[in-house]
């Protein structure tokens, strides 16, 4: 692992060094090296001063450079898999499935970076455009900021280098302070392969550090576009800051899950409950909110109830893990204070609750108000409300200031298309857990979960600009 930080085409001496601790146990996984405020102002005097020559590398060379890092990610899979685990506290099963929607990532990267392109405009649809002939192309918009969040840093880290790369742009990634090693691991590898094929490795670099790092990167008047991965709160903050540049925002969520009473419950349970723990619930778009009609809901409890309790809880490590600990203790105290509120304002415990162990929650009827319901719990806990009919759990769905996914479980056609129509959200699930998300399609939310998308060839539509050519013929 390197001790220094990948800054221009070479290493610099970091500011210091960091513990990296797992989770699980507290025990060292390892020692980061720590940017500060300067280093970031280096990376963008670097990154500015090589783009144009990252813009003038060819289709097929960003094609092979990033078909290469697949291929060395993959040779390394198992090993990345175990450090992922350590640095993030994540179980395996979710850490295996990090990698491989990583390496899907990258692949549809190198493949979009050969289909970038514009077309042709007519120009002649009033009479002063007679002769004119036009067309447009895309164009790298600069260099790209990505800032991932820690449940899945090198899946997210992927997200924001692999496209960057492959619309012709330097990158720096600010990794998240509590799982930086594999996006360490990741950025080296990008710029060992980059040199190999006589490409600066000054395309891809990376600082650590805290909110000064962070200042530093989203503030520059040089930055082409910022893209971030984590909360609301900080979002927001970013894209005050990086005004008027373009940002993309990934943001938090409280995602719903919407019961018919024609579903299939045993399959809607099934959902809810690999949905809700997967990642420990350290998701954006893992089950929160759970809204069931009233004919099957007495039902739709108690299968849910009985799933809940047979979740495995223990050691990342081993494979039979669904649950483990949260990535710091500050996280873990939230939750626990979050389920505390709830149950003491009056919602009922189906299994779980507050105590010094975080354990699967489910809770029935939290109040409204409550943050168990109206924000992102970030954690292993799911919260049920019934209703009347459908047009009720569309309002009650859409009564957040959140937007991200949902999903509707129904054996009607019907059903499914006003789920589309109605939910006002990113993307609308039907019969399968809110969080599946295939690399290749457009994700991302409305309202406070964000802006812009990302999929690859979404995200390098984001990270390239259009020119117009209008040609007197």
């Amino acid at each position: 692992m390197p001790n220094k930080l990948p800054i221009g085409a070479g290493w610099a001496e970091p500011a210091g060094y960091e513990d990296v601790l797992f989770p699980y146990d507290g025990s060292l996984v390892g020692q980061a090296p720590i940017g500060d405020a300067d280093l970031a102002r280096s990376a963008l005097d670097s990154a500015v001063a090589v783009t144009d020559e990252v813009a003038a590398i060819p289709s097929r060379v960003r094609h092979d450079l990033l078909t290469s890092v697949h291929r060395m990610v993959q040779e390394h899979s198992d090993a990345l898999e175990e450090l992922l685990i350590l640095e993030t506290g994540k179980p395996r099963r979710d850490c295996h499935t990090e990698v491989q929607r990583a390496l899907l990532t990258c692949l549809l990267s190198a493949q979009e970076a050969l289909r970038i392109h514009g077309e042709t405009v007519p120009l002649d649809l009033l009479p002063s455009g007679d002769g004119l002939f036009g067309f447009y192309s895309r164009f790298p918009i600069g260099v790209v900021v990505g800032i991932a969040g820690f449940n899945y840093p090198f899946l997210l880290a992927m997200h924001k280098i692999a496209p960057a790369i492959a619309a012709g742009c330097p990158v720096i990634c600010k990794p998240a302070p509590q799982a930086p090693l594999a996006t360490l691991w990741l950025v080296d590898l990008v710029r060992r392969v980059a040199d190999d094929l006589g490409v600066t490795p000054a395309l891809c670099q990376l600082v650590t550090g805290g909110a000064d790092v962070g200042e530093v990167l989203t503030t520059d008047s040089r930055v082409g576009a910022v893209s971030f991965t984590g909360s609301a709160a900080v979002g927001h903050a970013i894209a005050r800051a990086a005004a008027p540049r373009k940002v993309l925002l990934e943001l938090g969520s409280n995602t719903a899950l919407i019961v018919a009473s024609d579903a299939d419950l045993s399959a809607a349970a099934d959902a809810i409950v690999s949905g809700g723990y997967y990642a420990s619930g350290q998701a954006c778009i893992s089950v929160q909110r759970v809204i069931v009609e009233a004919p099957v809901y007495d039902e739709m409890v108690n299968l849910v109830q009985e799933r809940a309790e047979k979740v495995v809880v223990g050691d990342p490590r081993e494979p039979a893990t669904q649950v483990s600990t949260l990535i710091d203790d500050t996280a873990t105290r939230r939750v626990q204070e979050w389920v505390a509120e709830a149950i003491n304002d009056g919602a009922a415990v189906v299994t779980g609750g507050a105590s010094d162990r975080l354990v699967p929650t489910v809770l029935e009827h939290p109040p409204l108000q409550d943050l168990i319901w109206r924000e992102e719990v970030f954690g292993p806990v799911v919260a049920m409300r019934k209703v009347d009919d459908l047009d009720s759990a569309w309002k009650l769905a859409n009564d957040s200031r959140y937007g991200l996914h949902a999903s509707v479980w129904t054996s009607s056609l019907r059903t499914a298309f006003l789920a589309f129509q109605n939910l006002k959200v990113g993307g609308v699930v039907v019969n399968q857990v809110p969080g599946f998300r295939s690399d290749a399609m457009p994700y991302g939310g409305v309202k406070d979960s964000g802006i812009g998308r990302e999929g690859p060839r979404y995200a390098i539509e984001e990270l390239t600009v259009t020119k117009m050519a209008v040609i007197n013929l």
